[in-house]
């Protein structure tokens, strides 16, 4: 990862732009705030994507899963929702630095009310937070506590918005606590979203699983395949990914 100056796009106060994937991706990020993990860089390379599909994601941050997205693999066009004025600001200009302005969007708005076309998407992306509200200290930092726990979107509401918008045969993909995986497993069932597709992240080979990458299909039928497990980053990290 190195520091990139670029004149014509706007930063804020606390702002910096950043490039990755050896300069291919150049993204807006706050110094102190919020910055995106290695956990998106695994949804973005974990996800199907079929030529031509359109794809939001629920809680987009910076853009930085879209934006990989667009740059690997044959996404259509793309949809970014965010709920914080700063972050959505960021992701809308990543768009414009990337180039990819008339294939992005990006609109301030609530998870549990989006305001997307219902029936519309192929693909439904979500990094959703981690943490039910009282499980843990709460970040001060606003921005990072919004991110890291349940506290203005549920992982129920995920999945609610994701059966709104997903066409049927859609996909919900989303990365979550491996110990929470049984009770995402539930749920999706219960919005009707058939777990396809999982993949287990541990951090290494002797140690307990971290994460869990699952794919979902509306209205699928079962059959469930597990991937091989992903040890530590795999092959990617925040400086490279896919």
């Amino acid at each position: 990862m190195k520091p990139s100056k670029h004149p014509h796009i706007e930063l804020r106060q606390g702002e910096s732009i950043n490039e990755f994937m050896e300069g291919r991706l150049k993204l807006i990020q706050s110094k102190d705030g919020y910055r995106f993990s290695i956990d998106a860089v695994l949804l973005s390379h974990f996800v199907t994507i079929k030529p031509g599909d359109l794809v939001v994601d629920l809680g987009t941050g910076c853009g930085v899963i879209l934006l990989i997205l667009l740059l690997t693999r044959p996404v259509k066009h793309a949809l970014g929702l965010e709920i914080q004025e700063d972050l959505a600001s960021q992701a809308a200009r990543n768009a414009r630095l990337n180039g990819f302005e008339d294939r992005m969007n990006v609109v301030l708005g609530d998870i549990r009310r989006p305001p997307f076309a219902e029936n519309s998407a192929d693909v439904v992306v979500c990094n959703p937070p981690y943490r039910g509200v009282g499980s843990g200290r709460i970040n001060p930092d606003t921005r990072k506590a919004i991110a890291r726990h349940e506290i203005l979107a549920s992982i129920e509401d995920v999945m609610l918005a994701a059966k709104r918008l997903l066409r049927e045969k859609g996909r919900l993909v989303v990365i979550y606590p491996s110990v929470r995986l049984v009770d995402i497993l539930i749920r999706m069932r219960q919005f009707d979203l058939e777990p396809k597709r999982i993949q287990i992240n541990h951090p290494g080979l002797t140690s307990s699983a971290k994460l869990v990458l699952m794919e979902a299909s509306l209205g699928g039928k079962p059959g469930l395949e597990i991937a091989p497990p992903i040890l530590g980053q795999g092959d990617f990290s925040i400086g490279s990914p896919p």
